[in-house]
């Protein structure tokens, strides 16, 4: 008897655990009163921004997508625990996120992410009667690209097998009326404001030697409020409202991939990280050394490496140094101007550290990559001898 109540006991704790968990995995949580008085919630894996009067929005989300003027709200999703989502039941798959949310699919748009919605950034500007908003999640660190790097696929006429999910998502709200061509402008200072964000923070393309414009699977919302006294025809960086666009989405994004990669300027204080998009990684260097100096313990190369990769005398001179050959393949500066200034940073890079400096000769990026390591490969091997 008492071992088929201690089992009863047992079950019946086990019930209200698991009912309990999935009702707290679905307890919304306030996390923003808008300007326009709508709120921004977080329920389960989703970030809800629901309108309490009409709003207008552009969306590039392919779910109830375009410009839009009868929605009841926008959602941002969490797809990493989601199996089994393809192009062809992609929608489908967010008609039943909508659902679960408790939103009419056929008055929602959403976007979906593999972005953590803890990590969600909202920041705010106002001038005057205008309030920007600006709401993100995101990280670069995956699939990172600048515009016009080479791509992976064109398919006429067919979807892709799978889905990619987004990455740097933004929900941009504007407290003012404003028409559907501004929305269109706004959308494109919205963009430039991302790639501003990316630029200042020298975030690398995966897909070659250049700085990232943005993720290959962003996606953007607009949305503007036809309710409001304040009306405005301009969204360009002329105007006030193109300004607190450019602010707030600048900060955003970058308060967004700080909350989901730990991206920002003192991780990015970093020889590898600066120079890891010209393919200067930890195994190339290492590789290097064996080649030019001999055989060492991997792991004691490797602790003495990452000591030296936060040292300031050495990210400066490989700011600069990369620097050079990116306006090079810009071509800002000419092969000549290449091999000089080169030269004159290896110098005086390694002057720092006392160890005679590797010359470049050809003015190409593959010699100027070689030099460069080579004066790290110096610097490790002459603190490693001294070491020994």
């Amino acid at each position: 008897m008492k071992k088929l109540s201690l089992r009863l006991v047992l079950l019946l704790t086990v019930i209200f655990y698991y009912s309990t968990a999935q009702c707290m995995a679905n307890e919304r949580s306030d996390l923003y009163i808008l300007s326009t008085g709508d709120t921004v919630y977080r329920q389960d894996t989703s970030v809800i921004v629901a309108f309490n009067s009409p709003k207008a929005v552009l969306s590039t989300s392919k779910f109830n997508g375009g410009y839009q003027d009868n929605l009841s709200a926008v959602f941002n999703h969490d797809m990493k625990q989601a199996v089994g989502v393809t192009a062809d039941n992609y929608l489908d798959y967010l008609k039943h996120v909508a659902k679960n949310l408790q939103l009419n699919p056929k008055r929602v748009t959403g976007m979906g992410t593999a972005a953590s919605m803890e990590n969600t950034a909202i920041k705010s500007a106002s001038y005057q009667t205008l309030t920007v908003t600006a709401i993100a999640t995101g990280g670069v660190e995956g699939n990172g690209g600048r515009a016009g790097d080479q791509a992976d696929y064109f398919l006429t006429g067919k979807k892709r097998a799978l889905y990619k999910p987004g990455t740097i998502n933004i929900i941009l709200v504007i407290d003012a009326d404003i028409p559907p061509a501004i929305m269109a402008r706004a959308l494109v200072t919205c963009t430039e404001a991302k790639t501003a964000a990316l630029q200042e923070l020298m975030a690398g393309s995966k897909f070659s030697s250049g700085l990232a414009t943005g993720s290959g699977t962003d996606q953007t919302m607009i949305i503007a409020n036809p309710s409001s006294s304040l009306y405005l025809e301009d969204a360009g960086k002329h105007s006030k409202l193109g300004e607190l666009i450019g602010r707030t989405v600048k900060q955003t994004v970058k308060e967004a991939l700080l909350k989901q990669t730990g991206l920002s300027p003192q991780k990015q204080h970093s020889v590898l990280r600066r120079m890891n998009r010209y393919g200067v990684i930890e195994e190339t260097l290492y590789q290097q050394y064996v080649q030019d100096i001999g055989l060492i313990d991997k792991e004691r190369f490797l602790t003495s490496l990452r000591q030296l990769d936060k040292e300031s005398p050495l990210v400066t001179g490989a700011s600069l140094y990369i620097h050079l050959l990116d306006q090079f393949q810009w071509e800002l500066v000419s092969g000549d101007e290449l091999i000089q200034a080169g030269n004159e940073l290896l110098a005086l890079t390694a002057g720092k550290y006392h160890v005679s400096p590797p010359v470049m000769h050809l003015a190409e990026v593959t010699p100027a990559i070689y030099a460069w390591s080579s004066l790290v490969v110096k610097i490790l091997a002459d603190r490693l001898q001294v070491e020994s």
